[in-house]
């Protein structure tokens, strides 16, 4: 279950959300057993992922956002999930492994000094509109512990993923993602790597797509609609998560890098892990530790692409250039990630093409849907 603080709530809650555990793996302790990775340098692209040549880029914020400065690397090529993991991936992972996720996990009294026994229980943080207008600097009002809540059951007990299978998968933490992508003979991407691959061969553009903003009536990825946190039009058609293939992909034929669900890379957190912005970073793969001033004893990780709660007035981490940190055993109801892969570029010459798809399914124009999966 979640154990390090993300947004202030209620202080049983806090209790529960800062505590540690130390058992994020199959129930008896044995590691997750790794699925055979394809040989390097095949010819043969994995299933369901797109190829992302290697290139210079400029990366980072172009707001002035010191946290995210504008910055150049240089990357090798790699392969990437053409979607976020979906449900069905993460049970049938599941299935075969046994593993329980933090959320799934009751905490200890140990865990959490001072609470009740019959108040230890498993859960997870997910979304709740205040019934009343809301500061948006109170952002602890719209976040709320639910107990029973997971991947399995996002909004909590009574509820379930049934019809939601290519849903992104939610309520995992950087350790779950970590042990899916050893499964699967994977990795997380870089920072770095998951922020090039956005931007889909785009130089310094504002959005995934380009320059043009969305409107109401061109809603090119699953993002906040109306007032932010009350009141959600879902003018894209979708309050909450979208199955994974629903808007149009990036140029490189990638699914989702805008919205959706914030999605776990390797990296550190820092707020210096850029450098000073000088000097062409070479395949970087973050700081050394974590370090946020915030919770200077926090272990935390970056998470990129923004989710369905963000909005133009309060959250702009939908944007290629900026990020998000979490401690590695949290995960919440808006929070999902994809995999990378190491290997050889595809044999045939389209590079960016997802296996399986056509070059039409990987780049329709700019705001259109593909067809929901």
């Amino acid at each position: 279950m979640p154990r390090s603080l993300v947004v202030p709530v209620p202080a049983f809650a806090v209790l529960l959300v800062v505590a540690a555990n130390a058992s994020a793996q199959q129930p008896d302790g044995r590691p997750v057993a790794p699925a055979a990775a394809p040989a390097a340098g095949s010819a043969t692209a994995p299933d369901g992922m797109v190829w992302i040549p290697g290139g210079e880029a400029v990366l980072g914020s172009q707001n002035g956002d010191a946290d995210a400065p504008q910055h150049r690397v240089r990357l090798r090529g790699f392969w990437l999930d053409a979607t976020e993991v979906t449900n069905a991936q993460f049970a049938a992972f599941v299935a075969a492994t046994k593993y329980v996720t933090d959320a799934e996990t009751k905490p200890t009294a140990a865990d959490v000094p001072g609470v009740p026994e019959d108040q230890l229980v498993a859960g997870s943080l997910v979304f709740t509109p205040p019934p009343d207008a809301t500061d948006l600097r109170e952002f602890w009002r719209w976040w709320a512990w639910v107990p029973g809540a997971c991947w399995r059951q996002p909004e909590g007990a009574g509820s379930s993923i049934a019809g939601r299978e290519q849903h992104p998968v939610v309520h995992v933490s950087w350790r779950d993602a970590m042990a899916y992508a050893k499964w699967a003979g994977k990795r997380l991407p870089s920072e770095a790597e998951w922020e090039y691959a956005a931007r889909g061969g785009l130089d310094r553009k504002r959005y995934v797509w380009g320059d043009e903003a969305p409107t109401k009536d061109k809603h090119p990825a699953n993002i906040w609609q109306g007032t932010f946190p009350r009141s959600n039009t879902a003018a894209d058609g979708f309050a909450g998560t979208a199955p994974v293939r629903t808007f149009a992909a990036n140029g490189y034929g990638l699914f989702g890098m805008s919205g959706n669900v914030w999605e776990w890379c390797s990296d550190w957190y820092h707020p210096e892990g850029y450098g000073d912005g000088t000097q062409v970073l070479v395949d970087p793969q973050g700081p050394e530790r974590s370090f946020d001033p915030q919770e200077p004893g926090a272990q935390k990780r970056v998470l990129r692409g923004g989710s369905f709660l963000c909005s133009d007035v309060y959250c702009l981490g939908y944007l290629p250039g900026t990020r998000m940190k979490s401690t590695v055993d949290t995960g919440l109801c808006h929070t999902g990630f994809r995999c990378a892969q190491d290997g050889e570029p595809p044999s045939a010459p389209k590079a960016g093409q997802a296996e399986g798809g056509g070059p039409d399914d990987a780049r329709q124009p700019s705001g259109k849907r593909s067809a929901p999966q």
